[in-house]
């Protein structure tokens, strides 16, 4: 499955995250839309700092490390609960692909 953005098709590959990264607003839209997520303040909150850490890593966190940095970024908030309330399905992952960032690493892999 590929995404459409402005009549072009995205081309994706495994679990339909873009090949390239892509950090159009649009994007983002579109493909929250195929996950069934109806965005928020909070939604761009988390796909906004998913974005900054690939730009500046190369790479997107894993939980742990999106768990911490979300907590000393904006503390006041069980962030645990509030990623998986945001993304159901390993908010890592899923906001990753939400965000327009290609697959993440795989366990263990930084």
């Amino acid at each position: 499955m590929g995404y459409v953005l402005n009549g072009e098709e995205l081309e994706t590959g495994e679990e339909d995250f873009l090949l390239e990264p892509n950090f159009s607003d649009e994007i983002v839209e579109i493909i929250a839309a195929a996950e069934n997520i109806k965005l928020t303040d909070e939604h761009w909150l988390v796909v906004n700092y998913m974005r900054e850490k690939f730009k500046e890593d190369g790479h997107t966190p894993n939980f742990r490390n999106m768990l911490a940095e979300m907590e000393d970024l904006h503390p006041g908030t069980d962030w645990k609960k509030k990623l998986y309330e945001l993304f159901p399905n390993q908010p890592a992952r899923q906001s990753a692909r939400v965000a327009g960032l290609t697959k993440p690493y795989g366990k263990g892999g930084y």
